[in-house]
């Protein structure tokens, strides 16, 4: 090895091991385990409250969560540089932040860790006094029309609240049912309530959350927890305004508020609102690690866990685009395949990974293709570099937006995940395959075009691997180990694998 080369092995042997020992160093003294599925889920959700202090004393109080059914709360901590926060149990936790005086825009954090268990059931908690509502007519005669219907069909509380709900979000619906929901449609849950106590059910509002990985800016939703004798149930509402795209209904639901108290109230402040970041860890025993992990001040203990929840859920992704890109610097060094654009493929991988793969190559196509087709047409116009640019972004923006608005009226809400693609991305793309198309024929990019995908295909498939993912996410040493092995790629000047064709024709004739 020739003396120059010395620094740069130096350098891969010094990243290779300080990765490998910052890995065995998270297992070996935190207990991390080193597959998935050793260990048990732990959710962190965290609650990033916002107010304006209107330079007077700042009282916050919001609710809390507590065991229930599916789920155990661990830990809970909060962050509020100069504010008084209290945990203050009892029949309805909530956690109280105060300050004697503030001004200008507020956040304040509060983060619960809760464990996947079967070892507690809904919270006992006494059924809740009924109330009495009147309705003007014809709303009056609606409700009572609709009561009816669901009392005959019925046998309890639980189905009665059954099939009333399947009234609301039958399709089409009868016309009493969409009389009122022309006139309480910013009001639906209350109304379910009332009238359920009406009918003589105890029935409650009570808020949760849907626990799905990596989620950031999600609201509370409202749910009908219903009581029959000494048991109750929670049940969703229609008709309220989620994303299908996102929204995943066979997610845990985490109740956040059971007790039908307001999940957040300010004094000395206004313009507040509450949102709340979510991410799933796996540890293993978790009694054992759990006094470890929450010690953000060992400096030894560097992990992505130390950073607040929100943040937590961006780098989840964030540190798979490495594994994205050894995979593009494996096909191409090694194997040779042409690209469109050297990284775009792991961008298109990481669109997969939000759309589904069968959902992401079909959308994928068909915006390209299309995109394609009026690229063709823009270059007759000899339109100026930026203008030409702009109007296939904002064509691809319009494909985009009618596919979604195609499938959404079709009924293929799995359509709708297409806007997770990056746009300017595509755009560049296009505008790429069409000059590639004019220079070089059309034979060029369908090779390129088929590496880009076949690249972000497997990128895909490396990167939802969950192993994978449960390295990256753990371990940051495991970056380290790609940098080096992205260092040694780097070095190569062999054959690629696709060459070796050259060498065929050699072979024949020799033979």
């Amino acid at each position: 090895m020739s003396e120059h080369r010395w620094p740069y092995v130096a350098l891969i042997l010094l990243l290779l091991s300080a990765g490998i020992a910052q890995i065995l160093h998270r297992h070996w003294v935190y207990d991390v385990p080193l597959l998935p599925g050793e260990s048990q889920t732990v959710w962190s959700v965290e609650a990033r409250v916002e107010l304006t202090a209107d330079a007077q004393p700042v009282r916050a109080v919001l609710a809390r969560p507590s065991n229930q059914p599916g789920f155990m709360l661990l830990r809970e901590s909060g962050a509020s540089p100069g504010y008084g926060l209290n945990f203050i149990d009892g029949g309805n936790p909530v956690a109280e932040w105060t300050k004697r005086t503030a001004s200008g825009r507020q956040m304040l954090f509060y983060r619960a860790d809760v464990l996947e268990s079967d070892a507690y059931e809904l919270m006992p908690e006494p059924e809740p006094a009924l109330t009495v509502t009147s309705w003007p007519e014809p709303y009056a005669s609606a409700v009572g029309q609709l009561l009816a219907l669901a009392h005959r069909t019925s046998a309890d509380n639980f189905s009665l609240t059954r099939e009333l709900l399947k009234a609301f979000s039958a399709v089409p619906r009868a016309q009493h049912v969409e009389l009122l929901i022309s006139e309480f449609s910013q009001t639906l849950p209350p109304l379910l309530v009332n009238m359920l106590n009406k009918a003589g059910v105890p029935a409650r509002l009570v808020y949760g959350l849907r626990l799905q990985d990596g989620r950031r800016q999600q609201q509370l939703l409202p749910y009908i927890r219903v009581w029959q004798d000494d048991q109750s149930q929670v049940f969703d509402i229609p008709l309220q305004a989620r994303n299908p795209a996102l929204f995943d209904r066979d997610a845990p639901l985490l109740l956040w508020e059971q007790r039908g108290e307001p999940v957040l109230e300010v004094s000395g402040g206004r313009d507040s609102q509450v949102r709340f970041a979510m991410i799933r860890r796996e540890e293993s025993t978790f009694a054992s690690v759990a006094n470890r992990l929450s010690d953000q001040h060992e400096l030894l203990n560097f992990s992505i866990h130390s950073l607040p929840v929100e943040e937590q859920a961006m780098f989840k992704t964030i540190l798979l685009l490495p594994i994205g890109a050894l995979v593009v610097c494996l096909l191409r060094i090694l194997v040779g395949i042409r690209t469109s654009g050297t990284f775009m493929p792991v961008l298109i991988a990481v669109a997969f990974i939000q759309t589904s793969l069968i959902t992401g190559l079909v959308g994928f196509l068909f915006v390209v293709a299309t995109g394609l087709v009026i690229r063709s047409y823009l270059s007759r116009l000899n339109l100026l570099l930026v203008a030409r640019i702009s109007a296939v972004i904002i064509t691809v923006i319009a494909i985009i937006g009618l596919f979604s608005v195609a499938s959404y009226k079709l009924g293929l809400t799995e359509g709708l995940k297409i806007t997770f693609f990056p746009m300017i991305i595509l755009s560049w793309t296009i505008e790429r395959m069409s000059i590639l198309w004019e220079e070089e024929g059309g034979r060029e990019v369908m090779r390129q075009g088929g590496g880009s995908l076949l690249t972000a295909v497997v990128a895909y498939w490396a990167m939802s691997d969950p192993l994978i993912r449960h390295l990256t996410f753990n371990y940051i040493g495991v970056q380290l180990v790609i940098l080096a092995l992205v260092l040694m790629l780097g070095t190569y000047t062999g054959y690629r694998l696709l060459e070796l064709r050259r060498f065929v024709s050699l072979r024949q004739d020799g033979s």
